[in-house]
């Protein structure tokens, strides 16, 4: 099954509960499972130890392969940095709920003239006050609304966050892929120089070439088994750094499923533009703006003073008597009218407006940079298959077989092996680049390019 139809219905129903920027969508870079297209490489430090967690296990199939969907379920789940976005979000909701609280009344006790003299009790008396803080001009509603966006904000930065981390899984689970195809690439290039080296040495016991040749086939071949080695190298990299996403310092899975070799229709630049303001960031820059502004209204409201009420009973001692209490305090705003408070709100709120300019500037910059990259390695990868890798095929069969047939020179054939090997090492970091630039395009816009294309 395709993996872009699974995670376009997943996020049309996570866009129900506001999950708008849900990173599965970023895993939709092109690679649809298909077990045809697993490598033959089982990596030596593959094997699952006895220590691996058990819920990593669980994901794999019997032959220990990877899916992408279960490396990004697992990264989402155990990565520590998102756990701590995660907990930031649920300390804001203690803030937002500590700016809706009101302030709590004060109890005051008087003993006033305790040092009278016992001829004159009476000028001693009790009292006791409960004082009520009035906020005026709405300065509880305009702080709960400050505090409410600033949630929101977090909530957005977490989703910026979640998204880079699919992406990120995304694009080291397409170096996986990429490596094993590599790996399989080197495995049959060393198939191929070691039937070189047997066609030469065998017109060099026939005496038809000298033994430099031979010694020159031995070298291309040595050096394709280096490639190899190398080839193995980067996949160990690239499986281990895939699995420490997840907090994992061992891989636990053997392979990962997948074909590089799914491509998408690409919509036109400006329709792809409409869609950057569904980007975590463009929408955690709006809400900063809109908090800013909510604190403008809120250092507008502490310019009006709050009011103080307070109530109590005075208890005289001689004669026994008790009085009722009412007062009312508020401070005169002579000095202090908040004004530093209010030129702070005006220049965060300038400087928010900056910042939402410059974040949707360097979006576009970055649609721009990745569309055009995207369009030339499509050109690229369409140029490789269709008419370079075929031509470096044809050539290299005609040279071996020209070879054998004395009508080419050793040069001649090694060089168009060496042409084929390379080109397609090319073709996978083409297909490779490709799959990354759609990833990076699909972050962006935060929804499948497929969805993009068939609206």
């Amino acid at each position: 099954m395709n993996f872009r139809v699974i995670f376009a219905v997943l996020l049309r129903r996570y866009k129900s509960r506001q999950w708008m920027q849900m990173g599965l969508l970023l895993v939709l870079l092109g690679i649809a499972v298909t077990p045809n297209s697993m490598a033959e490489y089982r990596p030596h430090n593959g094997t699952l130890k006895q220590g691996d967690d058990r819920e990593i296990l669980l994901l794999l199939d019997k032959q220990g392969a990877l899916t992408l969907h279960d490396a990004i379920k697992l990264a989402l789940q155990k990565n520590p940095e998102l756990a701590a976005f995660a907990k930031e979000i649920g300390a804001l909701e203690g803030v937002t709920l500590q700016a809706g609280l009101l302030p709590n009344p004060q109890l005051q006790l008087d003993a006033e003239d305790i040092s009278s003299r016992p001829s004159d009790p009476g000028a001693r008396f009790n009292s006791i006050r409960i004082s009520q803080l009035i906020e005026t001009a709405g300065k509880r509603s305009a702080r709960i609304e400050a505090a409410s966006l600033g949630q929101e904000r977090a909530a957005q930065d977490f989703e910026t966050r979640r998204l880079d981390l699919i992406a990120q899984v995304a694009n080291v689970f397409t170096d996986v892929l990429a490596g094993q195809e590599r790996v399989q690439l080197a495995t049959e290039s060393i198939v191929l120089a070691q039937k070189v080296v047997d066609t030469v040495t065998r017109r060099v016991q026939s005496g038809k070439v000298p033994p430099i040749e031979e010694t020159r086939a031995k070298v291309a071949y040595a050096t394709t088994k280096i490639q190899f080695e190398q080839a193995k190298h980067d996949l160990d990299v690239a499986r281990k750094s895939l699995a420490l996403l997840w907090g994992s310092p061992i891989p636990s899975f053997q392979q990962v499923l997948g074909h590089l070799e799914s491509f998408v229709i690409v919509p036109g630049f400006d329709t792809l533009t409409e869609y950057l303001h569904d980007n975590p960031a463009a929408v955690g820059s709006r809400l900063n703006l809109e908090q800013r502004k909510a604190m403008l209204v809120l250092e507008k409201a502490r310019r009006i003073p709050d009011i103080t009420l307070n109530a109590g009973i005075r208890r005289y001692s001689e004669p026994h008597d008790t009085t009722a209490l009412v007062g009312l305090s508020f401070p005169i705003p002579v000095f202090n009218r908040n004004q530093g408070n209010l030129l702070e709100a005006h220049q965060r709120i300038d400087k928010a407006e900056d910042e939402w300019a410059a974040t949707d500037l360097r979006l576009r910059t970055l649609l721009v940079q990745s569309y055009e990259a995207l369009i030339a390695a499509q050109n690229q990868i369409a140029m490789l298959r269709e008419e370079i890798l075929p031509g470096a095929r044809e050539a290299f069969a005609t040279a071996r077989r020209g070879y054998e047939l004395g009508r080419f020179d050793f040069l001649g054939m090694l060089d168009a092996q060496r042409t084929l090997f390379q080109n397609q090492t090319l073709y996978l970091q083409a297909l490779a680049n490709y799959q990354k630039l759609v990833n990076e395009i699909e972050r962006l816009i935060a929804r499948p390019v497929d969805d993009v294309s068939n609206n």
